[in-house]
């Protein structure tokens, strides 16, 4: 079971949460970038790579038969700040598409550049899965 770590009158973060306590299996997942099953990448725009990356993050969990809300905690890289935030709105609906209403301890990273170059966004998440 999962357990919102919320410290008594802190503002209530919005799209994440401060923190997540969680007993069961632990899920690792390496980090995910928004191209198909065949290493292909099918778009250049960001709302429907980070779509993709959030799939392949779920697909890769649902191999240890875990599912969307047993996700703890996801860091988030990007390579464009002012692209991210300019996308706010299309990257939220795509994260309720994929991932649904669970909000896992996040972090968001901007960062000089990704392994592959057409990337804009890699996820690299954790997950805890009851016994």
């Amino acid at each position: 079971m999962h357990t919102i770590l919320q410290p008594e009158g802190w503002a209530k973060p919005i799209g994440y949460a401060n923190g997540i306590a969680a007993t069961g299996r632990q899920i690792y997942i390496g980090g995910q970038i928004g191209w198909n099953a065949q290493c292909q990448f099918e778009t250049d725009d960001l709302v429907d790579q980070v779509r993709q990356t959030l799939q392949n993050v779920i697909d890769v969990l649902a191999e240890a038969g875990g599912r969307p809300e047993h996700i703890t905690t996801m860091t988030w890289y990007f390579v464009d700040k002012a692209e991210y935030l300019a996308n706010l709105k299309g990257i939220g609906a795509a994260y309720r598409e994929v991932i649904g209403r669970h909000y896992p301890a996040m972090a968001a990273v901007q960062v000089v550049a990704l392994m592959e170059d057409r990337a804009k966004i890699e996820i690299q998440a954790i997950a805890v899965i009851p016994e």
